[in-house]
């Protein structure tokens, strides 16, 4: 009896001791390639081209000389490349205009920024009908443009004696920026799962705490994603700075191209270098927050 088990064993362990052959998948699991979209593809490449031709363009020509504009073909390269006009670009007093929009800028994102994630975590986590209305009354102002408001807000402007400040390009750029602010940070905070702000309040953290420990690190995708897009607007914002300034010492970059023209002509290589110079920030502002920028755009609004 024992010898019979012992060889029966002996057979299974050798039967399983035996290398297993590989298993091929019948074609039916394989996977199937999709068809190529060619139609998609040619018009990918040819929007890539509508998107590069002017960048080309600006770069190419801010290398040419004021003289030989008319004379180039426009498209070729430069037969002379100089940086003479970045250097009458940087000698024209483009320095403190850089200034002047950076202030601007870093002040009325940094003031949207704060201000914003408070109003979103107290809209998310309040139940009482104020915070109801409350969020009804940001996203109102989404629905009042800006071209609309321009005579009431320089009269408001003058009256508190801040015409031709920096700090009149800032209070309307952080009133105009907080509705599609507080929109996609309350889309954000909604996807947080609330066990988390249940445990962190069983032990003892108060709201202070759960906004700075939890909503900032987990909302930093749509906190970037809405400083790129409010930076961008301000930056390239040309109503307000010419409505509400007048002198050069409080212009900004999108008015400092006037200073490049002249009563019968425009130094064109000149400007297109001052709007290199110019851009040059918000690229790499977004360079470094490309990751969350998807992201934190798209959240909330699948559901």
């Amino acid at each position: 009896m024992s010898a019979t088990t012992s060889t029966r064993t002996g057979t299974d362990t050798g039967a399983d001791a035996r290398p297993s052959r590989n298993i091929r998948p019948s074609r039916s699991s394989r996977s199937v390639r999709a068809p190529r979209n060619v139609i998609g593809g040619i018009f990918g490449w040819i929007w890539l081209a509508v998107i590069i031709l002017p960048i080309y363009y600006i770069l190419v020509t801010s290398l040419r000389k004021q003289s030989s504009f008319y004379s180039e073909n426009p498209l070729l390269p430069p037969a002379e490349p100089t940086l003479e006009s970045y250097g009458t670009v940087l000698t024209n007093g483009f320095p403190l205009y850089f200034l002047n929009s950076l202030i601007v800028t870093i002040v009325s994102v940094g003031v949207v920024l704060v201000v914003c994630v408070m109003a979103a975590y107290y809209v998310v986590r309040s139940r009482t009908p104020w915070a109801r209305r409350t969020f009804s009354v940001f996203l109102l102002g989404l629905a009042i443009p800006l071209q609309a408001t321009i005579i009431p807000v320089y009269y408001m402007i003058t009256q508190l004696r801040l015409y031709d400040t920096l700090i009149a390009l800032i209070l309307p750029s952080i009133a105009f920026a907080i509705p599609i602010t507080i929109l996609i940070l309350v889309n954000f905070l909604r996807d947080i799962p609330n066990e988390l702000f249940e445990s962190m309040r069983m032990d003892g953290t108060g709201d202070w705490g759960m906004l700075w420990h939890l909503v900032v690190p987990l909302a930093k995708p749509a906190i970037v994603t809405v400083a790129i897009y409010d930076a961008l607007n301000v930056w390239n914002g040309f109503l307000f700075p010419l409505v509400l300034t007048q002198s050069a010492n409080t212009r900004v970059l999108p008015l400092s191209l006037w200073t490049f023209q002249g009563e019968f002509t425009i130094n064109i290589p000149a400007v297109l270098a001052a709007v290199t110079l110019s851009a040059l920030p918000i690229i790499v502002l977004y360079i470094v927050g490309r990751r969350q920028l998807i992201s934190g755009l798209t959240a909330g609004f699948g559901k």
